[in-house]
């Protein structure tokens, strides 16, 4: 058998080995393993983002709190106003600085408004996660234990189609093996294509001095898709 006869053949038996996977792959309960795995992987990193944005909240809190502690000594302060006065305080003074007080406090409050609500949120956020997690832990030990089953309906299958594919690989050229492999985990297939009149498969034109390298069973990779090229015939 010739290389190319030989590659042709690979493919062929390997053909059917990318099927099996196509179609574990696309099944519901890949999707479902995988949308679980994904989340469980990610939990950690959101829960410490959460933590942090509790604590954020919390120091604003406290921040919060020491100003209007600040706040409420400075009015105490204005406690014996009427005595101020009559020992000549100057009432305008007095007038604006409790109008900056006032200011201070509607700002405060704007403040603790939005804090309440961020507080809020961030609390409701925390439980719909916590939530989501247990269900997420379920499905992950639910969809493993199915995935796993699936795999395993196939595994006699796959063992015997990758000692066929063995068998083969030991007749080809390691370099020409190697990038067979390395175009399958790029996801290209068919691999080997046979040349349409004067193009490949997708519809790179293939120059008469490329076609004369395609005699006598060899192979040519397309320039555009990087498959293996072959004239029939």
């Amino acid at each position: 058998m010739s290389v190319l006869q030989d590659l042709l053949e690979y493919q062929k038996v390997d053909a059917r080995l990318r099927e099996i996977e196509q179609s574990i792959a696309a099944s519901d309960v890949r999707k479902k393993f995988l949308q679980a795995k994904k989340f469980m992987e990610s939990a950690r990193e959101k829960f410490e983002s959460q933590d942090k944005r509790a604590q954020d909240l919390r120091r604003l809190r406290d921040d919060l709190s020491r100003r209007a502690e600040e706040i409420g000594k400075q009015i105490a302060e204005y406690a014996d106003l009427d005595e101020m006065v009559d020992e000549g305080g100057d009432v305008s003074f007095y007038k604006k600085n409790a109008q900056a007080l006032l200011d201070r406090l509607r700002g405060l409050k704007a403040e603790m408004q939005k804090l309440t609500a961020d507080i809020t949120a961030t609390a409701e956020e925390y439980e719909r996660f916590k939530k989501q997690g247990v269900l997420m832990q379920k499905q992950y030990k639910e969809y493993k234990e199915k995935y796993d089953a699936l795999k395993a309906e196939h595994a006699d299958e796959v063992k015997s189609i990758n000692a066929q594919l063995a068998v083969i690989a030991k007749k080809l050229p390691a370099d020409t093996l190697k990038k067979y492999q390395q175009k399958r985990k790029e996801k290209i297939f068919p691999i080997i294509v046979p040349l349409s009149g004067d193009r490949c498969v997708c519809g790179m034109d293939f120059p008469l001095a490329q076609q004369g390298k395609l005699a006598g069973g060899n192979v040519v990779e397309c320039e555009n898709c990087r498959r293996f090229v072959y004239k029939e015939g």
